[in-house]
């Protein structure tokens, strides 16, 4: 609380920050650098330099300022120049987000972890050596993960039982096997239309597959301990004023298997009518009233319930993503927290097949044309010996994979040596 006013008395010692990737995340975490007192990007690292330039300019920095920024090829080379005081990782790549998240560690410099793909394939490890560390190691606030946390964590601290948690999406089942030549379809843009926006076919897709929401549910899982669903996520449609009707036990009328899990809500009815008042952009807790007169207080203060008047949801209706991010930052840097964080190792998402794949062809990870993720708890990962969607990268099979059938270590060729997987296999010894 009041972290504002320990920022303005950073005014002549401003936070220094480093970015990691000045995509569309870090460009918008940039274009609140100049109104934010307190606070400096002391070094961007990008693998185009220029590129990263670019994106300065166009969120409005003055050429005064990019000239007192440093620019990097590299963040070996950004963080061997000292003086930053916090990391923040957004490339979105897996392998890569786990090489800096090391660096970071190594240096003692805190980190905040935008990329949930590498979050999700390791963070238990990453987190548990940042505390070792003596090192901040937070999730992004403004991405839907830290928002839920944050929800769970009010929830929680007022006594609440939290029943289910998650965000919201447009889902049909059919948009798994999307690919980057059909995604602009679902948007109504054409592909010409999303070059010129400098908008990335497989990573739009990777939200529209369902991958980014089974990523976004086990990073809640993992930081929270609420449980996944042993299928996979349902997308049951519910709008803002239905949560608390239909994410509840199927015990008392609802859609969960039990109380305690991470779910996500589409916005489009099966037969793609809108839902009312979705929540599609937005982060959502239902909780249940602990006795008699809570239940009562819920009535009494105008609390939208089910049928019982014992369940009900507080959410937000929209995130903004990288607008958001120096609530993370600042508070790794002055209060010395996380905003959000993996405890455990609770729940995986696996590459699972879009189509029948034959044993020779590549994998080419989130968004692609082969594979798409999908949640589950960690447990029946391992006992599958699943192949986590962090991994699916230029990856070949040894065997075939039939349509919506999970991939596994033992299907593919894979560099055993490599850091990512040396880490992730750290990460599963440690759960057996």
């Amino acid at each position: 609380m009041y972290i504002f006013d320990d920022l303005v008395k950073r005014r002549n010692d401003p936070v220094r920050v480093g970015l990691i990737g000045a995509g569309k995340f870090g460009s918008m975490f940039l274009s609140q650098v100049p109104t934010t007192e307190g606070l400096c990007v002391h070094g961007i690292a990008d693998l185009d330099p220029e590129r990263a330039k670019a994106a300065c300019r166009t969120v409005g920095w003055s050429e005064e300022l990019i000239a007192q920024t440093k620019f990097y090829p590299g963040t070996q080379a950004l963080i061997d120049a000292g003086g930053v005081e916090v990391l923040v990782e957004a490339t979105g790549n897996p392998i890569a987000g786990i090489a800096h998240a090391k660096m970071a560690i190594a240096s003692k410099t805190h980190i905040v972890m935008v990329n949930v793909e590498a979050d999700v394939l390791a963070g238990g490890i990453l987190a548990q050596e940042a505390r070792e560390a003596g090192i901040v190691y937070s999730m992004a606030y403004g991405d839907q993960p830290a928002l839920t946390i944050e929800m769970v964590e009010w929830a929680r601290s007022n006594g609440f039982k939290v029943v289910a948690a998650g965000k919201g999406t447009k889902y049909l089942p059919e948009y798994h096997y999307s690919t980057p030549d059909t995604i602009w379809d679902h948007y109504g843009l054409t592909p010409e239309q999303a070059a010129e926006a400098g908008m990335n076919s497989q990573m739009f897709n990777s939200f529209l597959d369902g991958t980014k929401s089974a990523l976004e549910m086990a990073a809640i899982s993992n930081g929270t301990g609420l449980k996944a669903p042993d299928d996979g996520l349902s997308f049951p449609p519910a709008g803002m004023d239905d949560l608390a009707h239909v994410l509840r036990p199927k015990s008392v009328g609802g859609q969960l298997d039990e109380a305690g899990m991470v779910e996500v809500v589409t916005s489009i009815e099966r037969d793609s009518r809108p839902v009312y008042r979705d929540l599609r952009w937005g982060v959502y807790v239902v909780i249940e009233a602990p006795n008699d007169y809570a239940a009562a207080c819920f009535k009494q203060y105008g609390m939208n319930t089910d049928s019982t008047g014992r369940y009900s949801a507080m959410y937000k209706p929209f995130h903004l993503i990288g607008l958001e991010l120096n609530t993370s930052i600042l508070s790794a840097a002055l209060l010395g927290k996380p905003t959000g964080s993996t405890q455990s190792f609770n729940a995986d998402v696996v590459a699972t097949a879009k189509r029948d794949l034959k044993a020779g062809e590549m994998l080419d990870g989130e968004g692609g044309f082969t594979v798409y993720g999908k949640l589950m708890p960690a447990k029946r990962s391992l006992d599958l010996g699943g192949l986590p969607i962090g991994l699916a990268h230029r990856v070949k099979l040894v065997n075939d994979v039939a349509k919506d059938q999970p991939v596994r270590w033992a299907d593919v060729e894979i560099d055993m040596t490599s850091q990512a997987v040396q880490v992730r296999k750290q990460m599963e010894d440690a759960a057996r």
